[in-house]
């Protein structure tokens, strides 16, 4: 038998006279044969079964660790992925909102010791961008970790994005005897309700952090490997507009752990096989690559700069400084608008998760979005600003909202795309016993190589759509319509994407309310574009009535009455000569 990299002397045994072996030796029955390696012993039991143990540690495969080998470093790569795909898996299986467990809102990412972000499945780019700020402030505020403990936040001046948004944090050891986690493994899940003024957490007219919902600032959630449900549930419920459904929120929190811990268990058989040395090297190596691949998409650009103007005041401005001898970049926001009276600021954590998921996106290289992608990034905010507001300032569109016109004004200072629709139409409604939040799609912008695409999720979000059986059998609506927005994207050489046209009924009395943008302000194009359409939105009433809606609303409906709600196009790039001129 050939086994563990030699050649051995192996015994052929009939499974029926099978009492115990030690490998390497073949076990044949009628039908399969089990090969037992050496290191291994197999024992049978009770009703033909033969039962595998390990009798001597594993060999680890020894990877010279002076400088990373390119197949390494890329099979390296697929399993720090692998580790936050196998934890999203979990934590979709196990979760119990429509939220996290259909509408897929929630990312999970392996860290280094540091609090570094090493590796991220694809989920929601403004997560995995920021989520590294949060994993440090839990280091941070608790610094004697131990093992089988876990936190949550959603503090957004401590790394978090809006307070739905909860981040667990488990930290892992390695050996017995350290004081500091070997490294860190995060699920972040946007919660259907976290409190407020609004049901759904996400009020359009908040201007305080309070009005928004409970803060969790690095709480504690589990000691000694044992979830704190009388502690969680009393933060939770505490405040003057506290949590409308503890309990589904203890549920996803203790989904959102049961996720951690099983990136956890990946990361320590690697640790197993390849030893902890390895593995702490190549999370240093894989972001280093990550470094070099944006150092090269960096020195093919230029200087450029630009300015987004948001609903409701303010705006965005950004100046981009390339130094090409460098390969390194600027990017300059300080321009920007004042704190804003309204919740569309953007804390800073939001501004480094755009230019993480920009600069990722010009990478031709299939790498891991990782910490290695900021490393050639200079970015620079203004403290008081619309960018880095101070407590306790209103936030929740700013990881909505805000961080969609961050990136198109990146993309637009960069000559790369046109805007696309700008926002996420968070559409929320609910009562006191049922809340429900979407976000709904839009047209995307053009580049000078494609059209954009239609009614899709840009940018910054990536969740999908509850299916209408699910929504229409756990609330009472119905979806009347939803589908793609013709004519709306932006003229251009390259037409800028269609958005799209959701209308939904109530079949209950409910709150319902909008917080959206670009409907003042249309999606613009680039180089010559056209703009797309601006969103809008309508109220028909049980009787027929209809009543234009402003872009941010709360209204009351009725029994029968309806709301649709039609996104924006996204901008087209270059002029409509260029396009004819090419048919």
């Amino acid at each position: 038998m050939f086994a563990l990299g030699a050649w051995h002397d192996a015994p052929v045994v009939d499974a029926d006279r099978l009492t115990a072996i030690d490998g390497p030796a073949l076990i044949v029955r009628p039908d399969t044969q089990i090969a037992v390696l050496p290191g291994w012993r197999a024992s049978a039991e009770a009703e033909g079964l033969i039962r595998l143990t390990r009798t001597a540690a594993a060999p680890r495969q020894t990877i010279a660790l002076d400088k990373p080998d390119p197949v390494t470093l890329e099979l390296f790569n697929r399993r720090f992925m692998g580790v936050a795909e196998a934890m999203g898996a979990a934590l979709e299986r196990t979760a119990h909102s429509v939220n996290i467990k259909e509408r897929l809102d929630f990312s999970c990412a392996l860290f280094d010791a540091e609090g570094g972000l090493v590796a991220n499945a694809p989920h929601m780019p403004v997560h995995l961008g920021s989520m590294g700020a949060s994993v440090r402030a839990v280091r941070d505020r608790h610094p004697q970790l131990k093992r089988g403990q876990a936190f949550a936040l959603n503090n957004p001046y401590a790394g978090g994005t809006h307070l739905p948004d909860i981040t667990a944090v488990m930290p892992v050891f390695m050996e017995a005897d350290h004081s500091q986690a070997s490294f860190y493994v995060a699920a972040r899940g946007h919660h259907a309700d976290v409190g407020g003024i609004q049901p759904g957490s996400m009020p359009p007219f908040s201007r305080t952090i309070e009005e928004e919902g409970v803060m969790l600032d690095a709480l504690p959630i589990m000691a000694g490997g044992r979830f704190l449900d009388a502690e969680v549930r009393a933060a939770l419920t505490a405040g003057p507009w506290p949590s409308r459904a503890p309990e589904r929120n203890l549920a996803d929190l203790k989904a959102q752990v049961a996720s951690c811990q099983a990136g956890a268990a990946a990361v320590a058989e690697m640790i197993r096989v390849y030893g902890a040395e390895t593995v702490a090297r190549y999370m240093g190596f894989v972001q280093r690559n990550a470094a070099e691949a944006v150092r090269r998409a960096v020195g093919r650009l230029s200087d450029g700069a630009a300015r987004m103007p948001i609903d409701g005041g303010g705006e965005i401005v950004v100046t981009t400084t390339v130094d090409a001898a460098a390969r390194t970049a600027t990017l300059d926001f300080t321009a920007s608008a004042d704190q804003l009276a309204s919740n569309f600021n953007g804390p800073s954590a939001i501004v480094d998760a755009a230019a993480l998921y920009v600069f990722r996106t010009l990478v031709d290289d299939d790498i891991p979005l990782n910490a290695g992608c900021l490393e050639p990034l200079e970015i620079l905010t203004r403290p008081g600003s619309m960018l880095d507001p101070r407590p306790p300032a209103a936030v929740v569109a700013g990881n909505v909202e805000t961080s969609q016109h961050i990136v198109d004004a990146l993309y637009a200072a960069l000559g790369v795309m046109a805007c696309g629709q700008g926002t996420m139409n968070n559409f929320t409604f609910g009562d006191a016993d049922r809340q429900y939040y979407e976000t709904i799609c839009g047209g995307a912008g053009a580049t000078a190589t494609a059209d954009g695409a239609s009614a899709v999720q840009i940018h910054m979000t990536n969740s999908r759509l509850t299916d209408p059986e699910i929504l229409e059998r756990r609330f009472p609506v119905r979806v009347e319509a939803f589908a793609v927005r013709r004519g709306s994207g932006g003229a251009g050489g390259h037409r800028g994407g269609d958005g799209a046209v959701r209308r939904i009924r109530f079949l209950a009395p409910m709150e319902a309310a909008l917080l959206s943008s670009r409907r003042q302000h249309a999606p613009q194009g680039l180089a010559g574009g056209g703009p797309g359409l601006a969103g809008r939105q309508r109220l028909i009433a049980a009787s027929g009535a209809v009543s234009e809606l402003p872009g941010c609303f709360s209204v009351t409906v009725e029994l029968g009455d309806a709301i649709e709600i039609q996104t924006p196009g996204g901008g087209g790039f270059g002029p409509a000569e260029l396009g004819r001129a090419r048919s």
